[in-house]
């Protein structure tokens, strides 16, 4: 079992930055992956970022050059560094983990969720 939770996020003006943080716990030497996902209110959970436990990165087009993923391993945290922000990225945001010896590259593939944490970009 992995718990995940989220720290962070809240109300923001367009232009302006947060840094959301999920900490993770329990059998934590088993995540291969972890991700942020990202869900507007109607619209579908899509991926934010993610980061393997070898430190390669991937992003969503829509974010690269404005949200950083980093995973600080001594305090078993993974944190979304996020600037430029844009009332377009208001959503609730998830922290997912997977484990195992396949690399989740889907949504499905994450075995674990936090309960999410809500950013709001509105002026």
């Amino acid at each position: 079992q992995v718990r995940l939770e989220e720290s962070g996020g809240g109300l923001v003006q367009p232009g302006g930055s947060l840094r959301l943080s999920c900490a993770a716990s329990g059998i934590i030497f088993s995540i291969n992956a972890m991700a942020w996902y990202r869900q507007a209110p109607g619209k579908q959970r899509d991926l934010v970022a993610s980061i393997t436990s070898g430190g390669v990165t991937n992003y969503a087009d829509s974010v690269k050059g404005r949200f950083t993923i980093s995973r600080d391993r001594a305090k078993n945290t993974m944190n979304l560094q996020m600037d430029n922000l844009k009332p377009e990225d208001t959503a609730v945001y998830y922290c997912a983990a997977g484990v195992g010896f396949v690399v989740p590259t889907t949504a499905s593939g994450f075995a674990y969720w936090g309960q999410g944490t809500q950013v709001t970009v509105s002026s």
